[in-house]
């Protein structure tokens, strides 16, 4: 009995179990059909050796991964794993590793080395393999040749990528030769040999072609002795420590001469001690001072979201809690890690393109091998047509598989590099830097000679010239009743033409005078300019004029008066005389209106003489076109001092006088709008915005933002002043009492 009831019992269990293990297997069922398929990548991250980069750059394509495996618009079938060897930036390790991945199940999709050596070596064997070669962090120009390398890719842009910012900036700058000076290894002559190929195409001459192994100073001294200006310097950061010692020793910097460095050494690297140089620091601070740097730009200076969703910053925060809290500069490829981040998604998105062309042929992403071409061949294509916004800035690739992106430029300012521009080597477009961003300050020169001022000349200009108009229009054209609208308009037209051209020019001349005559408990002043009052001192003068015509319209309106002439007998034998009479623009009251116009412009004109005169040699940024306003300012003067008094003279000869008013009135205007406008012009077109500001730092190796050159330019200026205020305590310049009235004014009689 017992017997039994133990045999029903063990029959109950055995029933549960296998209705259990249905269950089980009916539950598990569902995942085994939803299982991801997966898709190996081998990566060598070196964490060790020359360059450790992996160290950073390995947790940020494992950031990427995690995303891209729980995206559901992006391989939605697959799942992408890393399978990763140390391979410490060393070929000969790298080649016993690439064995193991080669020769080790699963099979990898992809291959992705760091170094360049390492790339160098995994490139050229993964053509027998029908592998892709993706690479984060090789610079090589080598590996961009496509016979040699015909499956490699990569984020990190080539070392030649440095050339077309270089050559844009000597077109904009309007160089047409430069100097070089190389380290003989295989990077530095590739890519000099490539910008060879790109100056020349752009009509630029390398003059001066000089090279070195380890020592630099016959370099260094035959490029003084060939005259070498602009230079480009391609060497490692320890053989820059030693050119710039001998550029010290040979006097080969400051303002002739400008050089070009690459922008991935230290920043602190001129002060730091080397063995193999017997320069100070102070030496080296000093010869290395308003240099130019290019650096490629590896994380994007934007904030925009792209495939990944996340921003520049975003991405920084993510790496910087995955790194634990480790320094950033102490961690191994760290400015690399958005290349490697860059890399996995650009992988992603290249497997995830070729999934609807392979299956159209019949071909699934899980069915390659090292023998199957056909699939490498769609994988080249995916990646080859890339283009998508990543956290390094928008990835592309050129025809040889290199990455094109920004480049960043900077200069050495007072000892700490300053970025002053980007260049956008995919679109050809050079943007200035400023004020910690973006910004698009084509007019900054123009800015400085305060252009609404320059508006108002350019206005009363136009004004001026309208005048010449009506100032030959007579009773021959218009009906004798209009004609006191016309006397009007010469009136109207000359006042105010003179009042905005003239009284903004005079503006400016006032407040550099003003602000630099102050005593000094009030220097302190002279570095803020408010552009308000120069606006209200403009719309006094205006108001002056506006009111004064206002009043000579409505109390001594201007009507004709007719002067006669001599009666006259024609050459013909007729029995008449002819009756010469000529039109004038008259009131009651003219010559008392003339005396109070040509008291107040004429004194005016006389004030923007001396004030032009005493602020020839002053110097300021505010107002940087203050001596060509001072030039414009004589302009006027000596074609009023000429002919003022002939056009009087000639008042009862309509033809000559016209003539002489209205060359007058067009010389004026003219050279006036040259003096001003066309440096202006000029600046812009043939030197661009930027140089106008800085060519000077460039070329002296000081900013504008040291405090040193500000001291020492404040301490000129007061030297300046001082002898300023000595010449104003001479007598004065004496005043003929025949000074010429104002030449628009004085046209008011014709």
């Amino acid at each position: 009995m017992a017997y039994t009831e133990r045999i029903r019992t063990l029959g109950r269990v055995w029933r549960s179990l296998t209705l259990l293990y249905a269950l089980l297997i009916f539950l598990s069922w569902p995942c085994a059909v939803a299982g991801k398929k997966k898709l190996y990548i081998g990566a060598l991250f070196p964490m060790s050796g020359g360059w450790p980069g992996g160290q950073a750059c390995l947790p940020a394509a494992q950031m990427a991964l995690d995303l891209v495996n729980n995206r559901t618009d992006i391989l939605p079938d697959y799942e992408l794993e890393l399978i990763h060897y140390d391979s410490m930036c060393d070929p000969g390790e790298a080649t016993k590793l690439l064995y193991d991945l080669l020769y080790t199940e699963p099979i990898k999709i992809v291959l992705m080395p760091g170094c360049s050596s390492v790339s160098t070596l995994v490139a050229e064997a993964a053509r027998m393999w029908n592998l892709i070669v993706f690479s984060y962090g090789s610079s090589s120009p080598a590996l961009s040749n496509r016979q040699r390398f015909p499956t490699f890719f990569r984020t990190h842009p080539s070392a030649t990528l440095h050339n077309p910012t270089r050559v844009r900036l000597f077109q904009k700058w309007g160089w047409t030769k430069i100097a070089t000076i190389q380290q003989t290894t295989e990077v530095f002559t590739s890519t000099l040999d490539d910008l060879e190929e790109r100056v020349k195409e752009a009509g630029i001459e390398i003059s001066v072609r000089q090279s070195f192994l380890t020592d630099p100073a016959v370099a260094v001294k035959n490029l003084k002795r060939q005259d070498a200006r602009i230079i480009v310097g391609l060497f490692y950061e320890t053989e820059a420590r030693k050119v710039f010692c001998e550029v010290f020793k040979e006097k080969l910097y400051g303002k002739k001469y400008v050089w070009f460095l690459i922008g991935w050494y230290a920043d602190n690297w001129f002060k730091i001690k080397d063995p193999a140089i017997n320069c100070t620091v102070e030496n080296m601070t000093e010869a290395v001072e308003g240099h130019v740097t290019t650096e490629i730009v590896m994380l994007n200076p934007e904030t925009v979201r792209g495939a990944s969703n996340l921003t520049s910053q975003e991405f920084l925060a993510q790496l910087m809690s995955r790194l634990g809290g480790k320094n950033p500069e102490e961690t191994g490829g760290f400015q690399e890690a958005p290349l490697a981040y860059d890399a996995v998604w650009a992988l992603a998105l290249a497997l995830n393109k070729t999934v609807a062309p392979l299956r159209a042929k019949g071909w699934t992403l899980e069915d390659f091998n090292y023998n199957n071409k056909e699939i490498t061949a769609e994988i080249y294509r995916a990646l080859n047509t890339s283009s998508f916004e990543g956290v390094s800035g928008h990835v592309v690739f050129d025809a040889q598989g290199s990455r094109m992106a920004w480049t960043l430029i900077e200069q050495l300012q007072g000892g700490s590099y300053k970025k002053i521009g980007y260049y956008d080597s995919t679109k050809g477009n050079l943007s200035w830097y400023g004020n910690d961003k973006w910004i698009g300050k084509r007019n900054q020169y123009i800015q400085n000679s305060q252009p609404y001022l320059n508006n108002m000349t350019a206005v009363g200009c136009v004004l001026a010239l309208a005048a010449v108009f009506p100032l030959g229009i007579d009773g021959l054209h218009v009906h004798r009743s209009q004609f006191p609208v016309v006397c009007q308009f010469r009136l109207w037209l000359l006042g105010l033409g003179f009042s905005l051209a003239y009284g903004s020019m005079f503006t400016k001349i006032w407040w550099v005078h003003t602000v630099f005559t102050k005593k000094d408990e009030k220097k302190e002043k002279r570095k803020h300019l408010e552009p308000w009052k120069l606006y209200v001192t403009v719309a006094v003068l205006l108001a002056i004029d506006v009111l004064s015509l206002l009043i000579w319209q409505i109390m001594d309106p201007l009507h004709i008066t007719v002067e006669k002439f001599t009666k006259e007998a024609p050459k013909e034998d007729l029995d008449v005389l002819i009756q010469p009479l000529l039109e004038h623009c008259s009131s009651e009251k003219m010559n008392t209106w003339l005396g109070v116009v040509y008291g107040y412009k004429g004194l005016l004109l006389l004030l923007g003489i001396f004030l032009a005169y005493e602020t020839k040699s002053i110097s300021t940024e505010k107002i940087n076109d203050h001596r060509a306003v001072g030039m414009a300012i004589y302009n006027v003067a000596v074609l009023c001092m000429i002919t003022a008094p002939v056009t009087m003279i000639l008042s009862s000869q309509q033809d000559a006088s016209f003539a002489f008013a209205s060359l007058a009135i067009i010389f004026s205007v003219y050279i006036t709008l040259v003096v001003l406008f066309v440096p202006k012009i000029r600046r812009l077109i043939t030197r661009g915005e930027w140089q106008s500001e800085q060519q000077d730092t460039l070329k002296t190796g000081s900013s504008n933002n040291n405090d040193e050159e500000k001291s020492r330019q404040l301490e000129r200026e007061n030297r300046e002043l001082q002898k300023i205020i000595q010449e104003a305590r001479a007598p004065s310049l004496s005043l003929h009492p025949s000074l010429p009235l104002l030449i628009m004014c004085a046209q008011l009689v014709s």
